[in-house]
């Protein structure tokens, strides 16, 4: 298993999300930002955002 915490991405939020996969994890994790955090589609596929959120998905301990 996979998980994020949404406040390692910088956002003052207890979120965490988990998955199966890294893929499964950034999913649920730009779903999260659009719906919780207001942020748009481009805000979230962009590519520096993108790269910053994959690198704090760590393996659920």
């Amino acid at each position: 298993m996979k998980e994020l915490r949404c406040r390692d991405v910088g956002f003052d939020c207890d979120g965490v999300v988990a998955g199966e996969t890294e893929y499964d994890v950034l999913t649920q994790a730009a779903s999260h930002a659009q719906e919780v955090h207001s942020m748009t589609e481009d805000q979230v596929n962009d590519p520096d955002f993108a790269s910053q959120v994959s690198a704090q998905v760590h393996d659920k301990p």
